[in-house]
C-alpha cells in the first residue's frame, strides 16, 4: 500500500492524492472550549487535564494492514487515574520511560465509524521511547475496533475509513 499514489473515493468518486494511514483528534470527548480559560484545565497536543479532576494522554491505536507491512493508526485520548497521569507526566521526557508497566485507562475518543461507541473501552497505555506517542492496547473484546486491532484490516477497509472520514456526511462505515 505504501506505493499507492492515492485512492478513488467511494463517496465522491474523486481521485485523492494520498491514502491516509492515520487520523487524530484534537481533544478528549469530554473537553469543552470553555475549559481553555480555566486555571485548572489544560489541553496540549499530548496531555489534557479537565478541572483538575480528569486526566488524559494521547496515544495510538495501531492496526496492522493485512497483506502488507503497513500500520493504520487512530490517535486517540485515554483517561488515566490521577496517580498514573502524574507518573506518566513525571517521566514524559525521561529516557527509558518505555520500561514503565502499562497504565490502565478508558478510551475517551468517540470514533464515529464504530458501533457501539468507542467511549469508555478499556485500554492499556504502553509508554514508548521519548518522542513517540504511547501505544494504546484495547481490551480484547468483541467490539469492532478491538477486533480490528487484533486481526488487522484490509486495504479496502483503509479506503472505506478514508472515504468516511473525508466525507463525514456520507453513510458511516
Amino acid at each position: 500500500m505504501t506505493n499507492d499514489p492515492g485512492f478513488t473515493c467511494s463517496c465522491c468518486g474523486s481521485q485523492h492524492p494520498e491514502l491516509p494511514m492515520s487520523y487524530s483528534t484534537t481533544a478528549p470527548y469530554a473537553w469543552e472550549e470553555s475549559f481553555s480559560h480555566r486555571a485548572d484545565s489544560l489541553l496540549s497536543p499530548e496531555q489534557c487535564v479537565i478541572r483538575a479532576q480528569h486526566y488524559f494522554v494521547k496515544g495510538l491505536v495501531e492496526i496492522p494492514v493485512v497483506g502488507s507491512d503497513d500500520v493504520f493508526s487512530w490517535a486517540v485520548w485515554v483517561s488515566l487515574s490521577r496517580e498514573n497521569f502524574a507518573r506518566a507526566a513525571d517521566r514524559w521526557n525521561t529516557p527509558g520511560r518505555e520500561a514503565e508497566e502499562p497504565y490502565f485507562g478508558w478510551l475517551s475518543t468517540d470514533l464515529l465509524l464504530y458501533s457501539p461507541s468507542t467511549i469508555n473501552l478499556k485500554t492499556y497505555v504502553h509508554t514508548r521511547p521519548v518522542g513517540q506517542r504511547p501505544l494504546i492496547e484495547l481490551e480484547p473484546t468483541n467490539h469492532p475496533l478491538a477486533v480490528e486491532q487484533r486481526t488487522g484490516i484490509t486495504p479496502d477497509r483503509v479506503r472505506e475509513i478514508a472515504a468516511a472520514v473525508l466525507h463525514p456526511s456520507a453513510d458511516s462505515v
